[in-house]
């Protein structure tokens, strides 16, 4: 029986099942647990609750993998016939954490 649930975090969206190991915006926690409390959907093969905005009682908890930094982005900003040229780069910050228990 598959169990799967829609959860809210860094401004996005992600479906989760347990076992599945997820890549999220950088995440402030202590120690190793993180749990998820804006769970928007919680589903099985069954039934479904559907929150208004968010399941009442439901958590999804996972355990911190690593942390890390993502692959570089180049931000160019040129104008023609000025000379004006600036080069900058980014690196978003991640936190990866593994699913490990859904609650409904």
């Amino acid at each position: 029986m598959t169990q799967f649930a829609v959860i809210k975090t860094g401004g996005k969206q992600y479906i989760v099942t347990e076992g599945q190991t997820l890549t999220v915006e950088k995440l402030i926690h202590d120690g190793d647990k993180v749990t998820f409390d804006e769970v928007l959907l919680v589903a099985d093969e069954k039934e479904a609750s559907i929150g208004q905005p968010v399941v009442k009682g439901a958590k999804v908890t996972a355990t911190v993998v690593g942390e890390g930094k993502g692959e570089k982005k180049i931000v160019f900003r040129f104008k023609s016939k000025t000379r004006y040229h600036k080069k900058k780069g980014h690196r978003q910050p991640f936190t990866k954490v593994k699913i490990t228990k859904i609650t409904a």
